[in-house]
């Protein structure tokens, strides 16, 4: 199945660290391997020092170039985007962030990854949540598999449902914990995607064989 030109996915987290941008790549040759020509977008970008996301990815995937995006903004700092905006002297265009008309248009499906969890300030005013709000477009909630995400995950996933803003499904990362998983999908009433394991090495064709080993791609595009 190859999908629409408008097909879209946010991916998003209960906490900063928790394996977006891993989960992303391996979510990219997923769609790579059936044809779904997928692009990736981080609209903000916190932190230079070890590196930007977008590049990991292009380095972990080995896709194309013209399938990676440009940021709407870089900041030096590793910090939240409001804060690392101002120490860089500037600040997030909301108005034109919030625009849906202002995302990228590409001929596939379009991953873009938020910038740690969803009440992230992007600026004093705004959170990154309100981003996802005026987008409408689905959401994949990333979160890890111990202690404490239950909690986490439940009320990312509240904030999402009090929004009205479409929850496309779960992804779990790190080590195996049916129990909370479980738990989280009887309280939620969530779909799970999927469990990513921490893996050792990181590649392409790690990441390729561990989502086709885990998860379905037929799920993240109809």
């Amino acid at each position: 199945m190859i999908p629409n030109v408008m097909d879209k996915l946010v991916i998003t987290g209960t906490d900063t660290e928790i394996g977006k941008t891993t989960f992303s790549a391996a979510l990219m040759l997923g769609l790579e391997a059936v044809n779904a020509q997928p692009h990736y977008w981080k609209p903000v970008q916190s932190g230079i020092t070890d590196d930007i996301d977008t590049r990991t990815m292009q380095r972990l995937t080995e896709l194309p170039d013209e399938r990676f995006l440009p940021e709407h903004r870089i900041f030096s700092k590793a910090l939240s985007p409001h804060r690392a905006a101002e120490i860089d002297k500037t600040k997030i265009d909301m108005d034109e962030l919030l625009n849906p008309a202002n995302i990228p248009a590409c001929n596939g499906t379009l991953i873009i990854e938020g910038a740690g969890g969803l009440m992230v300030p992007m600026t004093r005013e705004d959170l990154q949540i309100d981003l996802y709000k005026a987008w409408q477009i689905p959401v994949i909630l990333c979160a890890h598999t111990g202690l404490g995400t239950i909690n986490h995950t439940l009320l990312s996933i509240e904030a999402l449902q009090k929004r009205n803003i479409p929850l496309k499904g779960l992804v779990f990362i790190g080590e195996e914990n049916l129990d909370n998983v479980e738990t989280i999908a009887t309280f939620s009433n969530a779909k799970v995607l999927g469990i990513l394991p921490r893996l050792e090495q990181l590649n392409r064709d790690v990441l390729a064989q561990t989502f086709a080993a885990q998860f379905n791609p037929q799920d993240f595009i109809s």
